[in-house]
């Protein structure tokens, strides 16, 4: 792992909000591919969100659809993930991941080339 750093986790109540960034310098001009994983203690790991540089409807889990928003800001070589209206279910470790090329949809961990070290997310009820 590594190439990508996320940042922003942390401990937040139910309803509340925060916003995930990581920083992908290599992949924010290219055509490519980044997304959001999670895992959850015991339970696999999931694609959440993805998007495309090249355009495309990003794509969401239906776990958190209208809560979550994925986005890129090219200037600052950095990939979003705000989430909104938190559940406890949330909690989990959370991942960028990137990779040259189009996107799966829902993403494949393996399919992409470089994945960062991980961010704790912590909904509390």
């Amino acid at each position: 792992q590594g190439q990508l750093v996320e940042s922003g986790g942390g401990s937040v109540q139910a309803r509340g909000s925060l916003r995930l960034s990581c920083a992908a310098s290599r992949y924010t001009y290219s055509s490519s591919c980044l997304s959001w994983f999670r895992q959850a203690p015991g339970k696999e790991r999931e694609g959440v969100a993805t998007i495309y540089t090249g355009g495309d409807s990003p794509y969401y889990a239906d776990s958190v659809k209208g809560r979550f928003t994925i986005s890129l800001v090219n200037a600052k070589n950095t990939l979003y993930l705000q989430m909104n209206s938190l559940k406890p279910e949330d909690t989990a470790m959370y991942y960028c991941a990137a990779g040259g090329g189009s996107c799966l949809k829902p993403p494949e961990w393996n399919y992409l080339d470089a994945w960062g070290q991980g961010t704790l997310v912590t909904v509390s009820s």
